[in-house]
């Protein structure tokens, strides 16, 4: 048969007609599956290309690779409004992903909207409910047997909708997706908020709460306000102790956990190629922690031969017939732009308590020095969806296998998490799990577990200052094991396992020396190891349900005494006055991320349950006027008690409230149990200085008020004991500030203005009472 380009060439010719009119009729012909597991779902790369030939025809002007591909899913390229950080898009995802912690939320919407089936190929991953207790076996049957009736929960309402269903032990969402669903130029939205993991093989993938997949699965064009383009322009390579995982944590230091908000970060430059795929995905995913929309790489050959090593040389092909569509225009244009000359870049340590708070390794033990945080470490833990590759394991290994040869061990504990079943089964093939075993450490299950605070840890009591090294990509107060005063850091894999090895903060494998058994001094060398494995993937268990042809007879059952699970009742609609004599249930100081308002860990069970995981709301947020995490002034019977208490007992008695919040409120996961628990106990309001983007959604989508001071000093303005009356909403309208009355107990008052980022849409879900309230009157 004559070669793709050949063919091009002649039906040019025969055709007289333009190249991309000839890329369709190949395309169709081609009919490239996006997934081996979805057959007759077919990649558009035809569709993707007619959408940017009319938006580049309108804007007359280079586009960066983000506007490539989310214009390119646009639901009318031809008369969509498109201004960066001002118009929202509606946009048509090729298809939605979602974890088992909050796929429970979004399929019990979804069962509520009566749909019988998603319009868009959707998958559910098992990886949230597996706590870390005693290793990798042991602990996926205790996973499979206390949440079973989540697990059938979930496997019979993907069989009934047409979801596919990765059962536990298949792997973290975000390392299955990157190995079977990603491709270059896909928009992928995935309830979870490290979905960009997907990034390093060229695609737009963003997280989201659940409502938003609901709509997707739904078949309704999904809003995204269009997104600013942050350009991260990489030179030299990477080489020695530095890795991937230190670009992102330089990033983060340059443009802390609000800086990439409302943006996509575009990562291009020559040194992108000396950066492995799954590294470019380490990169994309810990960009969640700057607040960025998503992050993207550009397609090229690293991206090429993942997706041959994972059984995909057909879309890598296809891919290369269409490469002018997968990497930016040349002249093409960033909102801001930052310049990282890798072969400058050193390995990097970014904590305690927030990601971005970098340090060169180097550094690092002389600051915590001057801290006082403690510089012994007690645990290493490397894997999670940041950091689980082959590569990863492998140069993890090779520092291990140096420690070894001179009779070492891990000081530290010491804990391994595969990021999929695939990758467990392959280095367990090629001996890396065996010698991160002698070197002291446990494999742990392919699941999330310590990453999200699922660790039943021992070796401490809450309250114990300690310190942990991880290669994760959240270090939140008490994130990973409830206790606030364990000051973790991230890293890459390798420093974690240098460290694990020297036992301590003050060891930099660049310059320092280690003592071996012969009491000889060494010095580590710089890992090397493949990206990935020279044999084929080992794929393990088979850990995969297809969803059945006809599945008329399934049922899916909710039982009503149920602590695990619970139907969804429908929000009450707006009744059209103004809010008058809000109680302020808590005034919140300083960092509020989703942890902080919806723990994780041991409420993870509850993520089917609203009432039940309610008794979470606000547990870790500080209330201003005492000081304390769950400590809060019932305004009726003036007791201090716990916050989801008095939110109840406000509740019971009528009485509405509203949270006040600091910078960049709702931070970190994409959890949209944050909005759904103040709406559900009471709620109507969020005041800030400022939201994460994700979660500002996701209260919209419940039909919340998420609002910001007009004035960031008039935070300062409003004590606990006020109330407030928020006016303006009979004539509520995008752009359209709305009035808020500072009603304070000795009788004076104050007004103050509240800015809002609602469109048309977005007002019709708050007047509807939920998003899913909205859609079910337009389904009458």
């Amino acid at each position: 048969m004559a070669p793709y380009s050949l063919l091009v060439t002649r039906l040019q010719k025969v055709l007289s007609v333009r190249q991309y009119h000839v890329a369709s009729v190949l395309c169709q012909r081609a009919k490239v599956a996006m997934s081996h597991f979805e057959p007759n779902e077919y990649i558009r790369y035809d569709l993707l290309e007619k959408n940017i030939n009319i938006v580049r025809k309108r804007l007359n002007r280079p586009l960066t690779l983000s506007e490539k591909i989310v214009y390119g899913h646009l639901d009318d390229p031809a008369n969509q409004e498109i201004e960066r950080g001002k118009t929202y898009l509606r946009l048509r995802p090729d298809r939605v992903a979602m974890q088992d912690a909050t796929a429970q939320m979004a399929m019990l919407q979804f069962i509520s909207s009566g749909l019988p089936k998603v319009a868009v190929p959707s998958t559910i991953h098992c990886d949230h409910l597996i706590e870390a207790q005693l290793g990798g076996e042991k602990d996926l049957r205790r996973a499979k047997d206390i949440n079973q009736e989540v697990y059938n929960f979930l496997a019979t309402a993907g069989a009934k909708y047409g979801v596919g269903f990765w059962r536990p032990g298949s792997g973290i969402i975000h390392q299955i997706i990157l190995e079977n669903y990603a491709y270059p130029g896909v928009l992928l939205i995935g309830t979870d908020s490290h979905t960009p993991n997907g990034g390093g093989l060229g695609g737009i993938c963003i997280g989201v709460g659940g409502a938003d997949a609901v709509d997707v699965m739904a078949g309704i064009p999904w809003e995204l306000k269009c997104p600013k383009v942050i350009g991260v322009k990489l030179t030299g390579s990477l080489s020695g102790w530095t890795s991937p995982k230190d670009v992102i944590l330089k990033v983060a230091g340059i443009l802390t956990v609000k800086g990439g908000t409302g943006a996509i970060v575009e990562y291009h430059g020559p040194g992108v190629d000396s950066i492995s795929c799954t590294g470019m995905a380490t990169i994309c995913n810990m960009g969640a922690e700057i607040g960025a929309t998503t992050s993207v790489f550009p397609y090229n050959h690293r991206m090429k031969k993942y997706l041959s090593k994972t059984g995909r040389a057909d879309i890598a092909s296809l891919a290369d017939e269409f490469k002018d569509h997968l990497v930016p225009d040349p002249g093409c244009q960033y909102d801001q732009l930052i310049e990282i000359n890798l072969n400058e870049l050193k390995p990097h340590i970014n904590g305690p308590f927030t990601p971005d708070l970098a340090h060169p390794v180097a550094e690092v033990g002389t600051v915590a020095e001057k801290e006082g945080w403690p510089l012994d470490i007690r645990v290493g833990l490397i894997g999670s969806c940041t950091n689980s590759s082959y590569e990863d394991m492998g140069r993890s290994a090779a520092v291990a296998k140096q420690a070894l040869a001179h009779g070492l061990k891990c000081k530290s504990q010491f804990t391994i998490t595969p990021g999929s079943e695939q990758i467990r089964a392959t280095i367990e093939r090629d001996g890396y799990a065996q010698v991160l075993r002698e070197v002291g450490g446990i494999v742990l299950a392919n699941a999330c577990g310590p990453c999200i605070g699922q660790w039943d840890r021992k070796d401490i009591k809450k309250g114990e200052k300690n310190t942990i090294v991880t290669s994760y990509n959240r270090n939140f107060t008490g994130r990973n094991d409830a206790n606030p005063e364990t000051h973790a850091f991230v890293t890459s894999p390798e420093i974690v396992t240098a460290l694990a090895i020297a036992g301590t903060l003050k060891f930099n494998p660049e310059t320092d020396f280690l003592t071996g058994k012969d009491g000889k001094k060494f010095k580590l060398e710089a890992p090397d190891a493949d990206e990935l494995p020279r044999a084929e993937f080992d794929p393990g268990q088979d850990t995969y349900q297809h969803p059945p042809k006809d599945s008329s007879g399934q049922r899916v059952d909710v039982s009503p005494t149920s602590q695990r699970l619970q139907l969804l009742e429908p929000f009450d609609k707006w009744d059209g006055k103004d809010l008058e004599d809000l109680q302020i249930l808590i005034k919140v100081k300083g960092k509020c991320t989703t942890d902080h308002i919806s723990a994780a860990g041991p409420w993870l069970k509850f993520r089917g349950h609203l009432d039940n995981i309610s008794n979470n709301l606000l547990i870790g947020a500080i209330n201003i006027e005492n000081g304390k995490a769950n400590s809060v002034r019932n305004a009726v019977t003036q007791e201090f008690g716990p916050v989801p208490d008095t939110a109840r007992y406000y509740k019971k008695h009528g009485i509405r409230w509203v949270v006040v919040g600091d910078e960049n409120y709702g931070e970190g996961s994409s959890r949209e149990h944050a909005a759904l628990e103040p709406r559900h106990l009471g709620g109507r309001a969020i005041i800030t200085k400022s939201f994460a983007r994700i979660h500002e959604t996701n209260l919209k989508k419940q039909g919340l008020l998420p609002l910001t001071f007009a004035d960031p000093a008039d935070y300062n303005k409003i004590h606990p004991v006020d109330k407030l009356t928020i006016q303006g909403l009979k004539d509520f309208a995008p752009g359209k500030p709305l009035t808020c009355v500072i009603k304070h107990p000795n009788g004076t008052q104050e007004t103050i203005l509240l800015n809002h980022t609602f469109n048309e849409t977005q007002i019709e879900w708050f007047r509807a009472g939920s998003a899913l309230n909205r859609m079910k009157e337009l389904q009458q």
